[in-house]
């Protein structure tokens, strides 16, 4: 999986030394390096290496001969690629263990090197050199296999329809290509419906390896279909589970798995968290340019597994048994884990605006983040962004790109307590963005999508109405503590209370059976952790996620040597 964008890659390198880094092709003293992890074998003309949807997919090196990347479609085949001596297979969906989105066959009499995933995994892992060239590669195809389209599923879906915002976003998080038909414009598209007994009123849906039809799916049958989730062994007890995989879980299974620790990553949506909905990060140390944030979810979740890290997407948990040691973890889709030690890192969801039509309009004008599907929507309109945080003031930087007027709407007097003053400054310097302060939204209409909004001036309490369809909220944190159902400390707001943040009385309520008081970043349960957003006295920061992830894992380490 990887979310990078063609723009945030095309600065990596010019298009010729991309190419070249896109499909190397190997010194005779690198082929030797690989050989030595596989195993050689003659391949037949018209040879079929893996099919499309297949799992378990091994690495090749072309040695001899020439073999063919193929992608199917409806209409057919389609060439993606062809590799030659020298050259190597896969993308990082290889890495992940997911299904393969392409098919390979030899074009003619043709000599490889196999590698099975494990093999491929301890190469990256032993050799600097060749695992970041064959990382580098494996990122640059995917990103191409979004660019041109070429994936294993297709979506069938309406802009005025909520449910397909919702299945784009959760196939780009994830970086999983597919092919969009708008139904809206598409004047062929009755044949592709009948083709599959799909009624106008079932979409949004999905088409999976051109054979299985989705409608209206959950995130969960997505994930399914798609093959995200390798086979979890419910015996097996694992060193550390994390729950929830934005910058503070993927940090903590980066560091958990590269110190050799047996990791689970359990994520009820797709890598990134809140994060992953921002545009563009600008002050994360190491990109003086900038990252978007599903660009760096995307690597971080491709690092974790390289480490040998598995995840368990779609997939949040539902329950921790904390009756006895090791601990359990339930999730939604019904899977039981055990773990001698747990990192939460669930983080925390926007809070919701307190309107009577709120949930008739999210996902058809009301939107939690600004991604560039999101922009596509609103390209040329006016529209709303709600809240006074560096998230808001990355949303409404990135949709000025884009939109006719954004207007920023906040209930303070200002930016200057809540923001950087960097994007503060780019927002006083925007033609594009109308900072409203004092102001809240008063009331939404529309009828199948947001049409008209009205908001209030709170000193003056003057309403003002205006047609418009899009309205991002970006507004306080509800930390995503609920599953737990009191089995750790939570302060008055919900939010988890770790070390020295828990009182006396608060072990003591919670029956805090050791000797020594609670680690850093420990709850109330020994050897349960709290990281990132929904830990209480957070720093609301990706930089602040990642390091609390990566120092809970040395506490872990404490914790299992007890």
């Amino acid at each position: 999986m990887d979310g990078l964008t063609e723009s945030t890659t095309s600065r990596v390198a010019p298009r010729a030394a991309r190419h070249e880094q896109t499909f190397p092709r190997l010194s005779a003293t690198q082929i030797a390096r690989i050989a030595h992890h596989g195993r050689a074998r003659e391949v037949a003309a018209g040879e079929v290496l893996v099919e499309a949807g297949q799992h378990a997919v091994p690495f090749f090196l072309i040695t001899r001969g020439r073999v063919e990347v193929i992608q199917p479609t409806l209409a057919g085949e389609a060439l993606v690629a062809i590799h030659e001596p020298g050259q190597f297979s896969g993308e990082v969906s290889l890495i992940s263990g997911r299904r393969s989105l392409v098919r390979m066959r030899a074009a003619e009499p043709s000599e490889v090197i196999e590698l099975a995933r494990g093999e491929l995994q301890a190469l990256v892992q032993t050799d600097a050199e060749l695992g970041e060239l064959i990382l580098r590669a494996f990122i640059l195809r995917r990103v191409e296999l979004i660019a041109r389209g070429y994936g294993d599923v297709v979506l069938l879906g309406s802009v005025h329809c909520a449910g397909t915002l919702r299945v784009k976003a959760f196939l780009s998080r994830n970086g999983h290509p597919y092919t969009y038909v708008d139904l809206d414009h598409d004047r062929d598209v009755q044949g592709l419906l009948d083709r599959f007994h799909v009624g106008i009123d079932e979409v949004p849906v999905l088409i999976c390896r051109g054979e299985l039809v989705l409608k209206n799916p959950t995130l969960a049958e997505i994930a399914e279909c798609l093959g995200l989730n390798a086979e979890v062994d419910a015996a097996r007890v694992r060193d550390v589970v994390i729950i929830g995989g934005g910058p503070a879980g993927l940090a903590a299974a980066v560091y958990g798995a590269s110190e050799g620790l047996d990791v689970l990553v359990v994520e009820s949506t797709a890598p990134g968290g809140q994060a992953a909905s921002s545009s563009k990060i600008e002050n994360y140390l190491g990109f003086p340019t900038g990252i978007s944030g599903q660009a760096l979810a995307a690597r971080a979740y491709t690092q974790a597994q390289k480490f040998g890290a598995q995840m368990l997407i779609a997939s949040g948990a539902s329950k921790l048994a904390c009756d006895q040691r090791p601990y359990a973890i339930e999730t939604l889709g019904g899977t039981r884990v055990s773990a001698r030690a747990v990192i939460i890192a669930t983080g925390a969801d926007y809070r919701r605006l307190e309107l009577p039509d709120l949930a008739r309009f999210e996902g058809a004008g009301i939107y939690y983040g600004a991604t560039f599907i999101e922009a596509q929507l609103c390209s040329g309109e006016d529209v709303v962004v709600v809240g006074g945080g560096n998230s808001a003031g990355q949303a409404a930087v990135f949709l000025a790109q884009s939109a006719r007027k954004v207007l920023m709407m906040v209930r303070s007097s200002g930016l200057a307590d809540s923001m950087s003053r960097y994007l503060i400054r780019r927002i006083e310097e925007s033609p594009t963005i109308e900072l409203r302060t004092f102001t809240e939204v008063a009331a939404l209409a529309g009828t199948d999508h947001l049409e008209e909004v009205s908001w209030r001036d709170t000193r003056t309490v003057t309403v003002e109405t205006r047609p418009i369809r899009h309205v991002f909220v970006m507004t306080g944190a509800s930390p995503c503590t609920h599953w737990l159902e009191g089995r750790v400390t939570l302060d008055p707001k919900g939010f988890i209370k770790t070390g020295p943040d828990l009182s006396t009385d608060d072990l003591g309520n919670a029956r805090w059976p050791l000797a020594r008081p609670p680690h850093l970043l420990e709850t109330s349960l020994p050897g349960v952790f709290a990281v990132g957003d929904v830990r209480c006295g957070n720093v609301k920061r990706v930089a602040s996620a990642v390091g609390e992830g990566s120092i809970a894992v040395s506490f872990v380490h404490q914790v299992l040597h007890e």
